[in-house]
């Protein structure tokens, strides 16, 4: 769940909590990222704000979007 009581958007806590998976370990370079449904059903957001968190992912370089394959953990 995200923390409604953040200033922080929701978005942003999404990709922090996801980056912290990757970097754990518990989501291994090259596997994909669980599907938009599932992140908001476990994290309780919408599908915008799950496209913005992937987005943002991109954008630190910590996943890599194939169209029609969906998104991987990148290698490093």
């Amino acid at each position: 769940m995200v923390d409604e009581m953040s200033p922080v958007p929701f978005y942003i806590q999404l990709a922090d909590a996801l980056a912290k998976q990757i970097e754990s370990g518990k989501l291994k370079p090259r596997q994909p990222l669980p599907s938009e449904s599932t992140l908001q059903q476990e994290y309780g957001v919408a599908r915008g704000t799950v496209r913005s968190a992937v987005r943002l992912l991109r954008e630190r370089g910590l996943v890599v979007t194939f169209t029609g394959r969906g998104t991987y953990v990148s290698d490093k």
